[in-house]
This record gives structure tokens, C-alpha cells and sequence, in this order.
């Protein structure tokens, strides 16, 4: 992707994040464009969801800047991020067991909803209005995502990969501007791992979503990503296309340099990134 051709919609300026004189993120500096897909890689306890939740707003930086589109959220609620389009879906499933598909992704509609509870109580026409438009958008997403055949079944009935899936329909449901994933292919199969790709990039192209996304299953990012930003012990230490990133020393170093110290010699297979 051309830089002349990118706006950038997030952008980080020398992030720093410290607990008790532990250093999470160290200086990151970082830019994400719109309809952009980055992804961001590096070992256990590099630093990727710390800087994750400084984005969404479940921390707050040290020092440094971030902001959504020119606007500074540094020091913002989450709940206010979430209502400029900032949608996160976490590693661990939070999904509503006992309610439908259709439910669960209904939830993700709240910060739409405009009638006061008195108009929802009485079932005034404003009200069933709006019930209305956010029902018909929730079944445009679950069609979308291919939910039809599970939309009216309680999610803790339907196997795990289907509800990774309703997850990310229900953060879709928010109609994110930036879309933020923690390792969304944990735990899926070689098949749902294909499949949430092609909704990925589907998301991307078909309804403008920048997307971030977290990922230790390289083989996924370096096929998927745009862009690939890499973190170890939180500082960012490289940063370019999947091939230019794939390649550079210091990415490598940081992935099998500790698997070459303690266990002897690397495979040949550990040696790559990808």
C-alpha cells in the first residue's frame, strides 16, 4: 500500500506505559492508516495487549500520545472510545450463553440506541423504530459471517469456532471504525483459521474496517497482514510488509534467540518466522 495513499486513523506517539517502575511499553511510535489491516507480533510478555489496552482505554499511558483520526484518546474512558468506533474482541470468549446468536449480537447495538427507557417501556413508535433498524442490521451481519443456520440457538450450545465467529459479529454490531482483535485465531482449526481470514480481509474491503490485530499463529499474519509491527519487552523493533519482516535479524532474534540458549541448537523449522 502506498504511504501517499494512506490517512492515517490511529496513531501512537512514544507510548509509554509503566507499573511500578516496570516498563510494559517502551517509546512506541505507530501508525495505522484507514482500511488498513496491521498486524502485531511478538513473543509472550512483548507487550501487545498492554498497548492494546492503552488503544481501547483500559489503560492509560505513562507518557506519550495516542490519537483516532487527529483526536487525542490518551486519557479517555472506554466507553467513550468505544463510542467514536473503537470495537475490541478479546482473546477469551464474553459471549451471553444462554442467549441466541441474534441476541448476543443485539448487544453489540447498545451505544446506537437513541430512545430513553421510558419510550423502550412503553413501546412507543420511536422506539420500535429503532428496534426495528438495529434487529435488520444484526441479521445483515449474520449473514454476512454465515450465521443463518445457528441465529436463533443459545451460543453455549454451538461449537467453539462458530462462537468466535458471533464475537466478532457482535463487535461488527458496534459498526467499529477500528476493529482491534487479541489473537483471533486462538484455538480455531487449519479450516475455521482459513475461513476467519477470508472474513477478515472481507470486513476490510467491504465495510472500510481498519483492523488490528494481534496473532501468534504467524503463518496467518504473514499471509493476511498489510503491515506487520513487531514488539519485544515493549519497545518496536521492527516494522514493514510481512517479507521485510519475515527477514529482519532482530525480529528472528527475538523469536528463537531464546530457544537457541536454552535448548541448544534450533531446528532449521524454528529459524523462520513464518
Amino acid at each position: 500500500m502506498n504511504d501517499a495513499e494512506v490517512n492515517d486513523l490511529l496513531t501512537l506517539e512514544n507510548v509509554t506505559l509503566e507499573f511500578a517502575g516496570l516498563r510494559a511499553l517502551d517509546d512506541v511510535t505507530l501508525e495505522v492508516g484507514e482500511a488498513q489491516l496491521m498486524a502485531i507480533i511478538g513473543p509472550n510478555g512483548a507487550g501487545k495487549s498492554s498497548l492494546f489496552n492503552c488503544i481501547s482505554g483500559l489503560y492509560r499511558p505513562t507518557r506519550g500520545r495516542i490519537a483516532l483520526e487527529g483526536r487525542d484518546i490518551t486519557r479517555m474512558a472506554a466507553h467513550d472510545i468505544a463510542a467514536l468506533g473503537v470495537a475490541r474482541v478479546f482473546q477469551n470468549l464474553a459471549l451471553f450463553d444462554n442467549l441466541s446468536t441474534l441476541d448476543n449480537l443485539m448487544v453489540g447495538r447498545h451505544h446506537c440506541i437513541r430512545s430513553s427507557w421510558w419510550q423502550d417501556l412503553l413501546g412507543l413508535p420511536a422506539s420500535l423504530d429503532q428496534e426495528r433498524r438495529h434487529r435488520a442490521r444484526a441479521e445483515e451481519l449474520i449473514d454476512f459471517l454465515h450465521l443463518e443456520a445457528y441465529r436463533l440457538y443459545p451460543v453455549g450450545m454451538l461449537p467453539y469456532g462458530v462462537r468466535k465467529r458471533i464475537e466478532l459479529g457482535r463487535a461488527l454490531c458496534m459498526e467499529p471504525r477500528l476493529l482491534l482483535l487479541d489473537e483471533p485465531a486462538a484455538g480455531l482449526n487449519n479450516e475455521e483459521t482459513e475461513d476467519l481470514a477470508a472474513y477478515l480481509l472481507d470486513i476490510r474491503a467491504e465495510l472500510s474496517t481498519t483492523i488490528v490485530l494481534i496473532e501468534h499463529e504467524l503463518g496467518f499474519v504473514m499471509d493476511l497482514a498489510d503491515e506487520v509491527s513487531v514488539l519485544d519487552f515493549g519497545r518496536l523493533i521492527a516494522r514493514g510488509t510481512p517479507a521485510e519482516v519475515r527477514n529482519d535479524p532482530a525480529v528472528i532474534e527475538a523469536y528463537i534467540g531464546g530457544v537457541a540458549d536454552a535448548g541448544g541448537e534450533a531446528d532449521a523449522g524454528e529459524a523462520e518466522v513464518a
